[in-house]
């Protein structure tokens, strides 16, 4: 039943973003002129849930089963009992220095810097709430001898999508490379999370979907949070800064 609680709030989600494009009435004359735009639109949002619908979906289906631990098996068998390489530690935010190291260098982006941070949390307090949420309510044992119960599903696999899939959001249209690059160090953080025995397959996939799918929630209603008071100083760039055991802000202005 726990399981099956998240699995209805994301069916919720569908049915709301549907319901944007489905209870305004079509009359004959907005069917003629705007009946392919809207296709495009519903087209569009269907690509954009149904990758990370997918993962999360299979990460429930997958979760306890002989297959994933079978998997965490063999994986330790590889790189040996005493493999431990903390670097994922760091990965899940490579994606948020690559964001405001490209805003710094000049890259084109698709908003500004305030939006983008202002995204960026937005999209970390949905995912990682619900990861914590998650974690609380299905209570899975993580791999190995560990006692803890917190290991559904990752918290450093959702950190890693959340960020690198703010990080395609925002470059996708300007620079694909730098777009798509960040998905390398979330991949990275998911498969070191397995490698380190902190996680099975099913806690990878479900937070990889969970950190896509809450960021796509906040880039489709970004134009109802669209305050900036920043965006008329040019030349002026705020990025975050973390480090283990601090959280600050780096500060650049072009004259």
């Amino acid at each position: 039943m726990k399981k099956m609680f998240p699995l209805a709030l994301i069916l919720l989600y569908i049915n709301v973003i549907n319901a944007q494009f489905t209870d305004v009435p079509i009359t004959s004359t907005r069917l003629a002129n705007f009946g392919q735009i809207e296709l495009n639109q519903e087209n569009s949002l269907f690509t954009k849930r149904i990758i990370p619908i997918t993962l999360i979906t299979t990460g429930f289906l997958l979760s306890t089963s002989d297959f994933e631990k079978s998997l965490q098996t063999d994986l330790r068998k590889m790189v040996g009992d005493d493999f431990y390489l903390n670097i994922d530690d760091y990965t899940r935010y490579a994606p948020v220095v690559q964001l405001y190291t490209a805003d710094i260098l000049g890259v084109r982006s698709r908003n500004h810097w305030f939006d983008q941070t202002k995204n960026l949390i937005l999209s970390s307090i949905i995912s990682n709430g619900t990861t914590a949420l998650l974690k609380k309510e299905v209570y899975k044992k993580r791999p190995g001898d560990s006692t803890n119960s917190n290991s559904f599903p990752s918290g450093h696999t959702t950190t890693a999508f959340t960020t690198a899939t703010v990080l395609y959001e925002e470059f996708k249209d300007t620079n694909p490379l730098l777009a798509y690059s960040g998905y390398f160090f979330a991949i990275t953080t998911g498969t070191l999370r397995m490698l380190n025995n902190m996680h099975y397959l099913s806690d990878v996939l479900v937070g990889a979907g969970i950190g896509i799918l809450s960021v796509k929630l906040v880039y489709h209603f970004e134009h109802l949070i669209s305050w900036n008071p920043f965006k008329k100083l040019n030349g002026m760039t705020v990025a975050p800064q973390f480090s283990e055991n601090s959280l600050g802000f780096y500060l650049s202005k072009s004259f």
